[in-house]
């Protein structure tokens, strides 16, 4: 996504506030699928493009509700909240102050602007990266749909908590033992875009290749796990330094502001993933190899 793409997506947003959108319509007016636009436009602008809505229009809401002589419920209504209740708890909760008291003088209030994209100068930075392809892989994993709106929401530890739920459940180890020693890599799978869908499936799993255990792996695919496909693609790669999940997130935030406006490449809507060797270089977190094409 372009800069360009993400004034449009906040202009849209601007002009049509008041009526029933969401990132997913927003997503078809710049032409993108929803999980995709959801992911770029968090990582580039720190929030998602539900996050801004609301926030602008809460915005809105105290505007009218101290210049004019809106009632609570009409404005509840007229920013899309369904009762008068559940618009006081957002208001409260974003100003600090109920509706009512936003409507008396002298009430300390939030403004969050409206957010217009510039380019500007920072001091320059190597960000390191490598571009391979690979053909069709194969992946055994253990695999669960996650909402996309958990994409970039720094509060959220689905993803963590589903590594901790699986390493606690002995699940990872049988599909490590499939591998043989030295061989051992874990992947972190993340589905393509898909148009129109409100979650995305995230995988952890091992190569399946010659190397593994075929009789093993057809064991664990009737016990629930499942293999995963890729189809061939180029990728870009990125070596994540780091003790946590915090330089990923770093990477991926990079990836977006530094990495596609300088070199031309753009992601694709192929699976990504994180790689965690067994044994890898000191510091290093993961690598993450992120689908791509030239524009």
């Amino acid at each position: 996504m372009s800069i360009q793409l993400i004034q449009q997506a906040i202009n849209y947003m601007e002009e049509h506030i008041c009526e029933p959108i969401n990132y997913v319509k927003v997503a078809e007016k710049v032409h993108m699928s929803g999980y995709n636009f959801h992911r770029t436009f968090s990582f580039i602008v720190g929030m998602t493009a539900n996050e801004y809505i609301r926030k602008r229009r809460l915005t809105l809401a105290a505007m009218d509700l101290q210049t004019t002589d809106i009632s609570v419920m009409d404005a509840a209504l007229k920013y899309g909240y369904e009762s008068p209740e559940s618009f006081a708890k957002a208001f409260t909760r974003f100003h600090g102050a109920t509706p009512v008291q936003a409507k008396r003088k002298g009430t300390k209030l939030h403004l969050f602007q409206p957010l217009v994209i510039k380019i500007i100068m920072e001091g320059g930075s190597i960000m390191d990266y490598r571009i391979e392809h690979k053909e069709k892989q194969r992946f055994i994993a253990l695999v669960k749909a996650f909402p996309n709106e958990i994409v970039n929401d720094d509060s959220d530890h689905s993803i963590p908590d589903f590594w901790t739920e699986c390493y606690e459940k002995n699940l990872i180890d049988p599909m490590k033992l499939l591998r043989p020693a030295g061989k051992r890599d874990l992947y972190g799978l993340c589905s393509p875009a898909r148009d129109n869908e409100t979650h995305f499936n995230y995988g952890i799993g091992v190569m399946a290749d010659e190397d593994t255990d075929i009789a093993g792996l057809e064991h664990l695919t009737e016990k629930g796990y499942s293999v995963w496909e890729t189809e061939p693609a180029d990728y870009a790669v990125f070596q994540c330094f780091g003790s946590d999940g915090d330089c990923l997130a770093e990477t991926w935030s990079r990836f977006f502001k530094e990495f596609v406006p300088q070199t031309g490449y753009t992601q694709t809507d192929d699976t990504d993933y994180e790689i965690y060797f067994e044994h890898g270089e000191r510091g290093l977190f993961c690598e993450l190899w992120v689908p791509v094409k030239k524009r």
